[in-house]
C-alpha cells in the first residue's frame, strides 16, 4: 500500500499544528532573515513554471544573488511542458536541475515515490531561523507522505464563498455560514427570468471533483479510509454528491455539465449567479473591472460549515522541490528557505497577491495587505480547518478523478445517486488496488 494513502493524518503534520499554536507572532518578530554567503560561487539551476509567482520572485533573485554569492540560472517553462521536461530529466537521474516549480497534487506523490525529490525534513528541522512549525498544517500536509516532506508551499488556494452583496441585501438575506443556510439563500435568490441563477459552481466530470471535495469533507466523507480502501460510496458521501447536484440541477445556470472553473466564474463575473464557490486565488476574475459586470457587489465569505463542520480543502496547488540527484544540495536549500522565508512570502502576498502557507504572514497586516478584507478574512478561517487535498492523493490523478467524478455527473442529470456512488466506488477500490500493487514492486 502506498505511503500517502496509509497515513492520511501525517505525524509531522500533528505536531506542526501543535506548534503553530504556540508560535503565532509576526514573522520571526520582524527580525531580517539572514542569507548565507558559504556557498558564494555555486550555480544553482531553477526550472520554473511560467507563473505569476515565478515572475514576481524573478524580481526578487538579483537581491538573494548579491547577499549570497549563489548565481541562478532560471528557465521557465508552460505548464505541460515544465511536467514533461521534469519527468524526463529525473527519469534519467540527471543532477542537472537543481530547484524546480512542481504541483504536488498532480505529480508530487509520483515524484516523491519514485525517489526524484529530495527528502527535505532534515534541512527544515534544523533551519531555526526559517521556522517549521511556523507553516499552515494544510499546505504541508500536500507535500509530506509519510515522515517525508518533499517540497515547500509557494503557492496555495482554498475554497471560498463567492456571493452578491447587493442580492443578499435586497432580499434580507444573512451571508450563509451554514450548508443549509446556503441551500435556502440560493433557492431563495434564484431568478432565471430576471437573468439571475442561484449558485454556479463547476459542472465537468473531472474538474468538478476538486470543488466537490469541500462538501464531501464537511459532510464527513473522504475518498478512502486509513487501509486504503474506498470511502465513497459511503452515506457521506452520497449526501455530499446529492446536495451538490441537487444544488446545480435546480438552480444552476444551463450548460452546467460543461463548465470547468474559467465558464462558472464568468457567470458569476457577468451577474448572472447568486453565489459561486471555487479557489480564492480566483477572486481578481470578479474585482477586475475589465472582467467583471459585479466588481462593487461582491463579497466573499469562508466555507460554510456542514454536518462535520468546516472543512474546505486548503491545498498547495504550487511547491518547491529539491533534485533528489543535485550536487549542490546545501545551495539549493539556502536558495529555497530564501524564496519561502517569511519576509518573502509576505511580499509575494502584499505586493502580487500569491497566497502562501506562513501561519505568521496571515497573522500580520501586511500579508493582507493584498487581498480585499472579507476575502483575507475568510482565507484565515478556511486555513484553520482546512484539508491538505481537494483530490483523491494517488499517481494516476487524472483516471481517479473521472471515476470518482461521476457521481458528481449523475446528481447534476437527476439520475440514481446512490447506484452511480456504489458504481464509483467498486471502481475506485479496484484502482486502489490495481495502482498499490503497481508501485509496491
Amino acid at each position: 500500500m502506498l505511503r500517502s494513502r496509509s497515513k492520511p493524518i501525517l505525524a509531522l503534520v500533528i505536531a506542526l499544528s501543535l506548534l503553530l499554536s504556540l508560535t503565532p507572532a509576526l514573522a520571526q518578530d520582524g527580525e531580517e532573515f539572514t542569507i548565507s554567503d558559504e556557498y558564494a560561487g555555486t550555480q544553482i539551476r531553477v526550472i520554473a513554471a511560467n507563473h505569476p509567482w515565478n515572475e514576481a520572485l524573478q524580481r526578487l533573485i538579483p537581491e538573494f544573488e548579491a547577499a549570497s554569492g549563489i548565481t541562478i540560472r532560471l528557465e521557465s517553462y508552460f505548464e505541460d511542458q515544465l511536467s514533461q521536461r521534469l519527468q524526463i530529466g529525473l527519469t534519467g537521474g540527471t543532477a542537472e536541475a537543481d530547484v524546480f516549480m512542481f504541483r504536488p497534487l498532480q505529480e508530487g506523490l509520483l515524484f516523491e515515490q519514485n525517489g526524484w525529490v529530495a527528502d527535505l525534513t532534515e534541512f527544515a528541522a534544523n533551519d531555526e531561523q526559517w521556522n517549521l512549525a511556523d507553516w499552515q498544517p494544510g499546505p504541508m500536509g500536500t507535500v509530506t507522505s509519510g515522515d517525508v516532506l518533499f517540497g515547500i508551499p509557494i503557492v496555495t488556494e482554498r475554497q471560498a464563498l463567492y456571493y452578491r452583496k447587493d442580492l443578499l441585501e435586497a432580499a434580507g438575506i444573512d451571508v450563509p455560514q451554514t450548508l443549509d443556510e446556503l441551500a435556502a439563500a440560493v433557492e431563495a435568490l434564484h431568478d432565471p427570468d430576471n437573468g439571475v441563477y442561484g449558485i454556479v459552481l463547476r459542472g465537468q466530470r473531472s474538474a468538478a471533483v476538486t470543488q466537490f471535495s469541500s462538501f464531501l469533507y464537511s459532510f464527513g466523507g473522504g475518498w478512502f479510509d486509513e487501509e486504503g480502501n474506498s470511502t465513497v460510496g459511503e452515506p457521506e458521501a452520497i449526501q455530499a454528491y446529492e446536495y451538490y447536484g441537487n444544488l446545480l440541477r435546480n438552480y444552476g445556470p444551463p450548460g452546467t455539465l460543461n463548465m470547468s472553473w474559467p465558464q462558472a466564474i464568468a457567470v458569476f463575473a457577468q451577474g448572472q449567479a447568486a453565489f459561486y464557490l471555487d479557489a480564492d486565488i480566483l477572486y481578481t476574475n470578479v474585482t477586475n473591472p475589465e472582467t467583471s459586470l459585479v466588481v462593487d457587489k461582491v463579497g466573499f465569505a469562508p466555507f460554510p460549515e456542514g454536518p462535520a463542520g468546516r472543512r474546505p480543502y486548503s491545498v498547495t496547488s504550487w511547491a518547491i522541490g529539491m533534485n533528489a540527484e543535485s550536487e549542490n544540495k546545501e545551495a539549493a536549500w539556502e536558495f529555497i528557505r530564501w524564496a519561502t522565508s517569511p519576509q518573502i512570502v509576505a511580499t509575494m502576498q502584499s505586493e502580487f497577491g500569491q497566497s502562501g502557507a506562513r501561519a505568521s504572514v496571515w497573522a500580520s497586516p501586511e500579508g493582507l495587505g493584498g487581498f480585499p478584507e472579507d476575502l483575507a478574512n475568510a482565507i484565515v478561517v478556511n486555513g484553520e480547518t482546512g484539508v491538505g487535498f481537494d483530490r483523491p492523493r494517488v499517481i494516476r490523478v487524472g483516471e481517479a478523478r473521472d471515476i470518482v467524478g461521476q457521481p458528481i455527473v449523475t446528481a447534476i442529470e437527476g439520475g440514481d445517486v446512490a447506484a452511480a456512488a456504489a458504481e464509483a466506488d467498486a471502481a475506485f477500490q479496484a484502482f486502489l488496488e490495481e495502482e498499490a500493487a503497481e508501485f509496491a514492486q
